[in-house]
């Protein structure tokens, strides 16, 4: 692809914003980058890019220099369907973003994973899982480093690892990964979306460029991915429940007690230079759920994702059972903070998704206190009253769907409204009984008081760190 000269704009100055038009300075490209936002905190960045070059328009979107820019690229938090880039495009100019951007110049095989829930988690392990393997692996895209980043990095893999978003699969256009992984497809971002449908064939685009030769995986237990399996046109590795009907010569199968792999032939799809010739190709073999240290049956589907995965990428089973000794789940999902008083605290402020709240309290046998809300997505929370009824003894509610949530599910289990997450966590304190659990699990975005997820997570922590404190005195 050639930039030299070319005019580009670059739309969003956040992470990946700076990363791309960093990327594109250094190639000769004319660069522009706008943001609607005249927030403070991007003024160093302005300023970083101004001296190298790179024209900045802050709180503009729609400038003359923009509409006239050969070459548009999007970051992820920018909607593909703004008047200005339908504008654009109108005019001639190339809409892209930043995965396809990249994705032109990297020479190693990709492996994408995307889906609703699961994908950090299942990113973070197929890395470990081919390191463990012995090959060089780079873990990116929607987590981490931007994908544009590893192409001017020293550090050469053998293997791309990429989280992809289904902001970042609008804005492909020959984006084509070696390995596709298709987690599941749950109600998620319908304030972005105008439906269901048009969120699911968002991610169903990771198949789309993929050819004789590549590996698609997905979930067949998913409806929503079934149905889309018959359009795949390379390998498929599906993996499924037990009571599943499903007619697939290579797969993975969960049990109640293990996932069972049964695979025709050899399926590494890439690098098969760096498949080690001290480990021999095993077509039938077995992972006991003991062996895997995650929390809830939806990680179990996410091993079974990671294992096939890792070996359509060249890795091999003693490093993918190596890597799931090691592996914990990642910070604010599910995860265990402490004990006061015999309550146990759990953050999962990653839980954005109605869906992922269900599958949260599935894990517990006890009862929960939860909290809840925060900015909503278009989610129906009406599809968390059976999972409330059957976990719940108290709902604590905040945020700017605290009223709305409260109007469907507050009928279903006592339900009371805290001004902030620190008064959430201590009423929690005064509800909760030896032997149950509290759980931040919002089923919303974290924008309407944090500044991310993680953000809210810590803030979780350090209020529960603030009751111990209190009791200590």
């Amino acid at each position: 692809m050639e930039l030299s000269g070319k005019k580009i704009t670059v739309i969003g100055l956040g992470k990946t914003g700076i990363s791309t038009a960093i990327f594109l300075k250094k190639r000769g490209a004319n660069v522009l980058v706008t943001d609607s936002s005249k927030d403070n905190k991007l003024f160093d960045a302005a300023n970083k890019l101004q001296n190298i070059g790179v024209s900045v328009e802050l709180g503009a979107c729609g400038s003359s220099s923009f509409l006239n820019s050969e070459i548009i690229v999007l970051s992820p938090g920018v909607p593909h369907r703004i008047e200005p880039v339908l504008s654009a495009a109108k005019s001639g100019a190339t809409v892209i973003g930043e995965i396809e951007l990249a994705s032109r110049f990297i020479k190693e095989p990709i492996l994408a994973i995307t889906g609703t829930n699961g994908k950090t988690t299942t990113t973070t392990l197929v890395g470990k899982m081919l390191e463990e393997s012995g090959l060089k692996a780079f873990a990116g895209g929607n987590i981490g480093k931007p994908l544009i980043d590893y192409v001017d990095c020293g550090n050469k893999a053998d293997i791309i690892v990429a989280e992809i978003s289904s902001f970042q699969l609008d804005t492909i256009d020959a984006f084509r990964p070696k390995v596709s992984v298709l987690l599941n497809i749950t109600e998620d971002h319908l304030d972005r979306y105008p439906d269901f449908n048009a969120y699911a064939n968002s991610k169903k685009r990771i198949f789309e460029n993929q050819q004789d030769g590549d590996c698609a995986i997905f979930n067949a237990s998913d409806r929503n991915i079934s149905l889309m399996a018959k359009d795949i046109k390379c390998r498929k590795l599906p993996y499924f429940s037990h009571n599943i009907t499903a007619d697939f010569d290579d797969y993975a199968k969960l049990t109640d007690n293990c996932i069972i792999f049964n695979l025709v032939q050899n399926i590494a799809a890439i690098n098969q230079k760096a498949i080690s010739s001290d480990h021999e190709f095993e077509s039938k073999f077995s992972i006991p759920f003991s062996a895997i240290h995650l929390p809830g049956k939806h990680n179990i589907e996410n091993v079974a994702a990671a294992i096939l995965a890792s070996l359509a990428a060249g890795g091999n089973l003693a490093g993918i059972i190596s890597a799931l000794e090691k592996f914990r789940s990642l910070p604010h999902r599910i995860e265990y903070v402490t004990t006061i008083k015999g309550v146990k605290y759990y953050n999962d402020s990653k839980a954005t998704t109605v869906d992922s709240v269900i599958k949260a309290l599935d894990v517990f046998d006890k009862p929960v206190t939860l909290i809840m809300g925060g900015r909503n997505k278009g989610s129906n929370f009406s599809l968390l009253t059976d999972a409330v009824k059957k976990h719940v003894k108290k709902l604590i509610l905040i945020g700017e769907a605290k009223e709305e949530i409260k109007s469907v599910l507050g009928g279903t289990v006592e339900t009371i409204l805290s001004s902030s997450l620190e008064d959430a966590v201590f009423s929690a304190s005064k509800f909760a009984e030896s032997g149950e659990a509290v759980l931040l699990s919002p089923a919303c975005s974290s924008f309407d008081m944090f500044t991310s997820y993680a953000d809210r997570g810590e803030v979780f922590r350090k209020a529960v760190r603030g009751i111990v404190n209190d009791q200590k005195q």
